[in-house]
């Protein structure tokens, strides 16, 4: 398919076009989009995706116009295609006009589809998104504050029990094996399943000792398989396949003193949920609030409240661990910046990692760091003086320890054990009931973690933090205000899912500039009309 161009020459006296221009307010996202969509996403922009001869493609300006409103208003590609064909904003931010001239009145939502997908594969899946943050950067919109946080986005997936897991796995398996490999499998199933259908086979689900038979057979099922592909060198959709079985089998599984496989008591830390959505998990927002599916995460910029970059993750991963690729155009700035950067979080992005990348890029920080905390109201850490110089611990009843080295762990340096000077510390009832004696552990971020809490005690400090923190929040608010294509992802995979998240972010930044008043002339570029 080749490269569609739309048409330049706008009917001044179309009847959409004059309605729209005098009924939209001047900063509508509609209004904005028809008179810079050929300046933000001209057609030209998409060469790369479309052969040079064929069949003339639906003009790619168009498609990304109906792509950022379809996202704005949570469409799916069938109502975003009827908008496009019957609202007479979505036209006239379209420039297409009226269904009565030369303007196309309509298109098939597979060119959405084909677009989505055209885009992913491409060396700049993102265009859009960028464009949206390089006019907002040319204005002079982004200063060098960011701020961070992340919100659910939940699986567009069922998410399946142990015996739904294993049993579609088994059919993927056969499903992708070629004739003969796929009579080798079949030859070793034992269960009588012969793994056609989706649904559970028909036991007593109040009878225990059918479920654990139920299992254990179809667990048996699947070792069998991997025993026979064991040592073959197999294509890649079968290897894929396989190593989709070998995970849920292990993930799931134990064994008993009876030799039966059983569904183990217990979440695996890395549990697929679904077969149909290999890289979904579970995750946790707060300890209180689980979900399916996965994280979003973003940086806005709080002063303009543009979003500058976004990335999804499993929901299982951490905040914290994302935190460099939301800062990239903070570290990665080819020229020393006359303003200080400063990231803000809550505690979530107070891990001792991300305070020491923040250190060492310059980086003013401004995440909160989670107090020290001890059980049953006990002595915390930071009743204790750490002297990192002199690698020592003084306790509060005056006795002083060495940091003892620890080697090989992740996360703790080295160690201050009270042991015996405990016994006899008549403070001990208020610090430690351990029958050893209180010790502290010193981590490999010790000193960063101890600054940034006797920093964010300042009253300026929170007050910067109570006024610029929240500002996230309310972005986050503008990306998850419809459910279908906001909390609710539209498809499956980590990739098409991060797409459509950076699309979302796309949308919500160009309604922020309409709102801003952005403009472009020839003679000044990108810039803010007057108040």
């Amino acid at each position: 398919m080749a490269l569609g161009v739309a048409s330049q020459q706008l009917d001044l006296l179309d009847p959409v076009t004059r309605f729209c221009e005098e009924a939209l307010p001047a900063n509508s996202i509609f209004a904005f989009l028809h008179e810079h969509r050929q300046m933000l996403f001209p057609d030209g922009m998409f060469t790369d995706l479309f052969a040079q001869i064929g069949r003339r493609s639906v003009p790619p300006s168009v498609v990304a116009t109906v792509m950022v409103l379809q996202r704005l208003e949570g469409l799916s590609d069938r109502e975003a295609v009827d908008r496009f064909t019957f609202d007479a904003r979505w036209r006239y931010a379209a420039g297409v006009g009226g269904w009565d001239g030369a303007g196309r009145v309509g298109f098939a939502h597979t060119v959405l589809v084909d677009m989505r997908e055209r885009l992913r594969r491409s060396d700049r899946p993102d265009r859009v998104f960028e464009v949206a943050l390089d006019a907002a950067r040319a204005a002079g919109l982004l200063g060098r504050r960011r701020v961070l946080d992340s919100t659910p986005l939940y699986d567009a997936v069922a998410t399946m029990d142990t015996v739904t897991l294993i049993r579609s796995a088994v059919r993927g398996l056969l499903a992708t094996a070629d004739g003969d490999l796929a009579a080798r499998l079949r030859a070793v199933l034992a269960s009588g399943d012969d793994y056609t259908t989706t649904g559970k086979p028909v036991i007593d689900w109040d009878d225990k000792t059918a479920r654990d038979a139920l299992v254990d057979s179809r667990a048996r099922d699947g070792y069998a398989l991997l025993a026979v592909l064991d040592g073959l060198t197999l294509p890649e959709p079968v290897g894929q396949a396989t190593r989709l079985l070998a995970t849920v089998l292990g993930q799931d599984l134990e064994t008993g003193d009876d030799g039966v496989l059983r569904i183990a008591r217990k979440v695996a830390p890395d549990r697929v949920i679904s077969t149909v959505d290999p890289e979904a998990r579970h995750g946790h927002k707060t300890s209180h609030r689980g979900f399916d599916g996965y994280k979003g995460h973003i940086a806005v910029d709080p002063d303009a409240e543009i979003i500058t970059a976004t990335t999804v993750t499993a929901g299982n991963t951490g905040d914290a661990e994302p935190v460099a690729d939301l800062i990239t155009d903070l570290t990665d700035a080819n020229e020393p910046a006359e303003d200080t950067a400063a990231v803000y979080g809550d505690a979530a992005y107070g891990a001792g990692e991300v305070l020491d990348r923040l250190d060492a890029a310059g980086i003013d920080i401004k995440t909160k760091v989670q107090p020290p905390n001890a059980p049953a109201g006990k002595f915390t850490k930071d009743r204790f003086d750490i002297d990192l110089q002199r690698q020592q611990v003084t306790c509060p009843g005056g006795v002083t320890i060495p940091i003892r080295p620890v080697q090989g762990h992740d996360r703790n340096a080295g160690r201050a054990d009270f042991g015996s000077a405990c016994a006899t510390c008549p403070l001990r009832g208020h610090c430690t009931e351990s029958k050893t004696g209180r010790s502290i552990t010193i981590g490999h971020h010790e000193a960063h973690l101890t600054t940034a809490r006797t920093r964010q005690t300042d009253a300026a400090w929170q007050a910067d933090y109570r006024t610029t923190r929240p500002k996230v929040e309310r972005k986050i608010a503008h990306l998850m205000r419809r459910r279908h294509g906001g909390r609710r992802a539209r498809m499956r995979g980590r990739t098409r899912i991060a797409a459509d998240f950076t699309l979302l972010a796309a949308a919500v930044n160009l309604a922020r500039l309409a709102t801003l008043g952005l403009t472009h002339t020839r003679q000044h570029g990108w810039t803010l009309q007057p108040a």
